[in-house]
């Protein structure tokens, strides 16, 4: 085959350090969006962008350019460079070291846009922790949750 192609949609979520409430409603749609421009930046589309005072949740197509793992690792060091100028309520805005990324079903790319516009009322009901957990059971990740938290 003379030519690579691929769409691979995939649903990243990882947390403020320590799952600190950081995420105001005084920057958090700013930071959705710098979250998505990095996203388009490194040619990995964003669907959605969203979250809640102490997560992120990132649906996007994953450039054939690049290694998930490094699509990580620039987004959040750049944003978290970003934050730290924007006040000094974010001058100790850090990320939670690790992440979670699943693969999304071009079927379902409709439920999880909603499912990541809709986080504030999701969360009145489930807090990030067991959310998080509740995606590992559900694409049956073994972990440990003593190395998920820290």
């Amino acid at each position: 085959m003379g030519q690579s192609l691929n769409k691979i949609y995939v649903h990243i979520v990882f947390s403020t350090k320590y799952r600190q409430p950081l995420i105001t409603d005084s920057i958090k749609e700013e930071l959705f969006n710098y979250l998505g421009g990095i996203c388009k930046s490194l040619e990995c589309n964003p669907i959605q962008v969203g979250g809640f005072n102490d997560h992120v949740h990132i649906l996007c197509v994953l450039s054939k350019k690049i290694a998930l793992m490094d699509l990580l690792e620039k987004v959040k060091s750049n944003s978290s460079k970003w934050i730290k100028t924007k006040g000094n309520e974010f001058s100790n805005f850090y990320w939670q070291s690790g992440y979670g990324a699943f693969s999304v079903n071009p079927t379902e790319i409709e439920l999880v846009k909603n499912y990541i516009i809709n986080q504030e009322e999701h969360h009145q009901k489930k807090n990030f922790q067991d959310e998080f957990l509740a995606f590992l059971n559900k694409y049956k990740i073994e972990y440990d949750e003593k190395y998920i938290w820290d």
